[in-house]
């Protein structure tokens, strides 16, 4: 049950904001901004945005497990971020167990093509948006840094006419492919120590061997890797007993084979999370400072 708390957990860092206050120093924090709905629900995001701007945007996963809350965005934890300059948008999700991987992810697809289209009101710029998360916000991250997508040109909404491209991604322990998960053969799609405490994050697609293999394919970003995607680096602790150094180390694999633009760093001795970890976002300050300036 630790173990399960702390992956819920290891990327919710809780503060909850009034809906126009400081964000760090001197900037300000709008809200529970809307950016899409869901069943008639309100999908928000929490807009960070220092004094001084270096007009580039940040989006930042708050996930973990696959749940996603508003309680879990802690300007704090991003101050590297915000030092730099960065506009940073805390997007919420929704959460699984009502919601699956794929229609979370769809959340997230929705999030970067509404930062895209309003990027002009929050004085960033369309073309250089960055991505960030820890765990399954990692793996999202990921998600949209492999697979994002052109807009619908006919689409009726203006939002959906934008593409949910990002620049450039650096992310905290992510998954990156549910059928080999510790070693080769090892699914956890609604099985194995991760799969059955996240049944609900997978659906019915995890009732047999056959549809558990297929849509960890769908959901694995190790299976979109290409030389276009997304600049990415990784953070991962070599002790990390939840999400295996194992699943950073064959993304890694496939990103060189592919060309790809991938940094990986290693920490010895760290687990899933660990104290001090916003210390470490200034790694993710200096890829964006290279990759999205």
């Amino acid at each position: 049950m630790m173990r399960l708390s702390l992956f819920f957990l290891c990327c919710l860092y809780s503060l909850i904001g009034t809906s126009l206050q400081a964000a760090n120093d001197s900037g300000l924090r709008r809200t529970e901004v809307i950016y899409g709905r869901k069943f008639g629900t309100a999908l928000t995001l929490d807009v960070l945005q220092p004094s001084k701007t270096n007009g580039i945007g940040v989006i930042w996963v708050i996930s973990g497990g696959f749940y996603s809350d508003h309680n879990g965005i802690n300007p704090a934890y991003c101050k590297a971020l915000l030092d730099e300059g960065y506009t940073v948008f805390a997007v919420v999700h929704g959460s699984q167990p009502r919601f699956t991987v794929l229609e979370i992810a769809e959340d997230m697809h929705r999030a970067v093509r509404w930062i895209r289209h309003h990027a002009a009101d929050y004085s960033v710029r369309p073309d250089r948006l960055g991505i960030t998360g820890s765990s399954a916000g990692g793996h999202l991250s990921l998600t949209l840094g492999t697979q994002g997508r052109d807009g619908d040109p006919k689409a009726q909404d203006p939002v959906d006419r934008e593409s949910s491209r990002v620049q450039a991604v650096a992310c905290f322990f992510p998954p990156t492919d549910f059928e080999n998960w510790g070693a080769p053969g090892d699914t956890q799609v609604g099985v194995g120590k991760v799969g059955r405490q996240f049944y609900g994050a997978f659906g019915s697609r995890s009732d047999t061997l056959e549809s558990r293999l297929e849509y960890g394919r769908l959901i694995s970003p190790i299976h979109f890797v290409s030389k276009d995607m997304a600049a990415t680096l990784i953070v991962h602790g070599e002790a990390d007993g939840l999400v295996p150094i194992y699943q950073a180390e064959i993304f890694e694999k496939k990103a060189r084979e592919s060309g790809a633009t991938f940094k990986l760093i290693r920490l010895p001795g760290k687990d899933h999370g660990w104290p001090g970890m916003e210390k470490d976002l200034i790694q993710f300050a200096d890829w964006f400072n290279t990759h999205l300036k």
